[in-house]
């Protein structure tokens, strides 16, 4: 099940450097949200040539620096959804290696910029880690909706791994009393991060990264998978191992043209689902690099690359 990209060079999106992408279109509209300062944005209308766009945030959020001390404008991993009229992003305020994190949440009615309702309004924190309180880290938030519409958070990374917890209608806080799940973890607080979840045929299916990036050569971060008859889990690999357990199963590896391929989202457009991540360039002093591929399913249900597209 395992793909290894080799000779992407000509990929859908190849030269774009993000890190931590996420896909959404409005009307003709590609629109993609990246860790940066302020969360970087790019626009497209066919998906291979972008544009940079202005930040979500031209200043960071007043609250940030005072909930994360020392960070410095980069926001991580942001998350786009749209429900009700409304545009969330859900985005991560933290600092390298430490678990004193933050997730905060803004929303819009368009991201359009030259509409007249285009406004980002920021709602403040939803989710915090506190170091000596918490083994997990309030990093890589996606939202998902249940089959009956009901908003969860899935986020976290390493520790005590990904967590789930239901939110309010509203999306700013958990529901109370709060219930909080673990989706996945690997033994001896090994590396997991970058959760996304996807509903396709009966199932859930939890995305994460395993092990290590921003390493050059010695980056070792891959996408694994589980699947979940119910949101909350038990998620379980091909083998039936739990993702709580330490199972994963291998969607994509680094080989001797890419590093690492990691941190995905799946969105569907036009008919077609896409494995949306980002690629260490070895060809590019490991430079970090767009990747939008079509994603198909076994026969067993299984995501795996576009036959056509892991061999080019």
């Amino acid at each position: 099940m395992l793909n290894n990209l080799v000779g992407w060079a000509q990929a859908p999106g190849a030269g774009t450097r993000v890190h931590d992408p996420v896909l959404i279109k409005q009307d003709n509209t590609y629109y993609l949200f990246a860790t940066g300062n302020g969360v970087a944005v790019w626009t497209s209308h066919n998906r291979r040539t972008w544009t940079a766009a202005p930040p979500v945030f031209t200043t960071p959020p007043a609250w940030a620096g005072a909930a994360v001390p020392g960070f410095k404008e980069y926001i991580w991993a942001p998350n786009i959804s749209f429900a009700d009229g409304q545009y969330s992003l859900f985005y991560s305020i933290s600092t390298f290696g430490k678990n004193r994190s933050v997730i905060g949440l803004a929303t819009n009615k368009t991201l359009d910029a030259k509409s007249p309702e285009f406004k980002w309004l920021d709602h403040g924190p939803v989710v915090a880690s506190i170091p000596g309180r918490d083994n997990w880290n309030a990093i890589d938030p996606n939202l998902v909706r249940d089959e009956a519409g009901l908003p969860w958070l899935v986020f976290g990374s390493f520790g005590g791994g990904i967590k789930v917890v239901q939110l309010r209608p509203d999306l700013t806080a958990p529901l109370e009393p709060q219930q909080w799940h673990t989706l996945a973890s690997r033994p001896d607080n090994g590396a997991i991060e970058a959760p996304f979840v996807y509903w396709h045929g009966g199932y859930y299916y939890l995305f994460v990264s395993f092990d290590y990036c921003c390493q050059g050569p010695e980056s070792t971060y891959k996408i694994m998978v589980g699947r979940a008859p119910a949101l909350t889990g038990p998620y379980l690999d091909t083998t039936g191992k739990p993702m709580a357990e330490g199972g994963g199963t291998p969607v994509l590896a680094g080989d001797a043209n890419w590093y690492g391929m990691v941190h995905n989202a799946v969105a569907r457009f036009d008919g077609t689902d896409y494995l949306i991540f980002h690629a260490y360039d070895a060809h590019d002093q490991g430079q970090s690099k767009l990747r939008l591929e079509p994603l198909v399913w076994s026969a067993e249900g299984w995501p795996q690359l576009a036959p056509a597209t892991a061999g080019r």
